[in-house]
């Protein structure tokens, strides 16, 4: 009995991004033949997706592994698909513990047009790192002396700069100028408008793996097609937007043969698809633009609240061709320095005049020989959001107008721009996930948790949520996305699963 309700059930994916191929391949593999995956757009991978910028291939999604090791299914299976470098796969590489945040070979402007010395920026540098390391501490100790990681950093840097730096005033100035930089920085690791929106108490909650981060020689799409590539070849339906899932549904499904489902989901353009399960998996943005209309019967109130509550932020990406670089052969990573922005500060008083001061610096992509003379810029929170909606030649200009300034050379021209729109993207709403202000881990297990609720007289596991906003020790990232399918499909598993003589109902 089980294993033939294993063959027969039905079950829909929603989207195609790596939470949704990663529950489709884990339930094939256990035997379940009748999945699909639902997908809104022409194309897969969600947030995952390569671009070219020219000859080269750009990330316009997911950029890196983060923590390329062992630990790491992502990295796993990139190995697996032969998708990586020596160098990335090497023991060495795996072995290096980062702490998340990668000690990139820097390179600092100022806004005066000036490169600064390592020895004036390097100590800031270190300063607030370490005030940083120190935020992430509070969730273990279960204290918060401040209700965000903003106001504890913002406080914490005006009481401990060290009293030797206030005594070259150019040098403090510089140095707090810095430390601006590095915070509005964090709003693009964080995904975030402002720190002041991330919750102290929950900022630990994110956990770091081992391993110096990587790219994808090739692109972090084939990643996504490696994974499709071991899928039956008709199991993805493309530009199926899904309207509405209807769950503890009494009528017939569509094309049912009379057969009762639970679960049918409505799409836009009338199309219906009846399922004994589903699996979501789309944006944390996504549901929160359209929690209102989504399921029929609507979210339980505290599961709404969870969805209301949790941050979903943007952080786009600006890549630039140059002819040559302006930057030192060996540097990795150039820092922006406003000299007026000595206060702590990461949102700007004039967006459509002023947003491009959100954007904190550039990561070079390495190596030259890959990539030629490339620059990814980031950009955070709603400026990143009004920059979307300027032309590109806009965006150009204003970037090549900010890159003069800083570095003081006057022929300096950008070939070729790319940027990333993902906050007007309509199936992600932004860029990911992070824990706000107000919030903590209950509210991710209450994303993560499947209706009908535990107690229920209704058939379980009709809806399962998956995606990156759903795991809460590696929220924000692929790995957190591809975890959290592969949970939404072993609970499925579990279900039916032979126990005792009986078919379980495990939830």
């Amino acid at each position: 009995m089980a294993l033939r309700s294993t063959r027969d059930s039905q079950i829909l994916v929603i989207g195609c991004g790596i939470a949704g191929i990663g529950a489709a391949q884990k339930l094939i593999k256990h035997g379940f033949n009748n999945v699909h995956i639902l997908e809104a757009t022409a194309r897969s991978g969600g947030r995952v997706r390569t671009g070219r910028l020219g000859d080269n291939i750009v990330e316009i999604g997911a950029n890196w592994i983060h923590g390329p090791s062992k630990e790491n299914p992502v990295f796993s299976l990139a190995c697996n698909h032969q998708l990586l470098d020596e160098e990335s796969m090497s023991e060495e590489n795996q072995a290096v513990d980062i702490g998340g945040h990668p000690m990139f070979i820097p390179n600092w402007f100022s806004s005066s047009g000036r490169k600064l010395a390592p020895e004036t920026m390097a100590p800031a540098l270190e300063f607030y790192m370490n005030l940083l390391e120190r935020s992430q501490e509070f969730y273990s100790t279960g204290e918060e002396p401040f209700p965000s990681v903003g106001e504890f950093l913002k406080a914490e840097v005006k009481r401990l700069t060290p009293e030797e730096w206030k005594e070259d005033r150019e040098s403090f100035d510089l140095r707090m100028a810095m430390a601006n930089t590095l915070l509005k920085l964090e709003c693009c690791v964080s995904g975030t408008h402002t720190m002041d929106d991330v919750s102290l108490g929950a900022f630990g909650m994110y956990k770091t793996l081992p391993g110096l981060d990587c790219t994808f020689p090739r692109g972090y799409e084939g990643l996504t097609d490696s994974m499709l590539k071991e899928l039956p070849k008709d199991i993805v339906l493309y530009d199926k937007q899904v309207k509405c899932v209807h769950w503890n549904y009494s009528k017939n499904g569509t094309n049912t043969e009379g057969t009762s489902f639970p679960v049918v989901i409505e799409c836009s353009n009338g199309e219906t698809f009846a399922a004994d399960h589903v699996i979501i998996t789309v944006s944390l943005g996504y549901l929160k633009k359209h929690q209102s209309t989504f399921l029929s019967p609507s979210f339980p109130p505290h599961k709404l609240h969870s969805i209301q509550r949790m941050g979903f932020g943007t952080n786009n990406k600006i890549f630039l061709e140059f002819e040559k670089p302006f930057w030192d052969e060996d540097c990795e990573l150039i820092y922006l320095v406003w000299e007026d922005e000595t206060h702590l500060d990461d949102v700007v008083a004039d967006i459509k005049t002023s947003w491009i001061r959100k954007m904190t610096g550039f990561t070079v992509l390495k190596p030259t020989e890959r990539y030629g003379h490339v620059l990814c810029g980031w950009i955070a929170g709603r400026e990143s959001e009004y920059m979307e909606t300027l032309s590109e030649d806009e965006v150009l200009h204003t970037v090549t107008q900010l890159l003069l300034k800083f570095t003081g050379n006057p022929t300096l021209r950008p070939r070729k721009l790319l940027r990333s729109q993902w906050f007007h993207d309509p199936y992600s709403c932004g860029s990911y996930s992070y824990v706000a202000k107000g919030c903590s881990g209950r509210d991710i297990e209450n994303l993560a948790e499947p209706l009908p609720l535990k107690g229920s007289d209704s058939k379980p596991l009709q809806v399962l949520f998956a995606g990156e906003a759903t795991h809460n020790s590696y929220f924000s990232t692929v790995h957190g996305a591809l975890l959290s399918g592969w949970r939404e499909a072993e609970r499925l598993v579990a279900h039916y699963t032979p126990a005792s003589g009986s078919v379980s109902s495990k939830l």
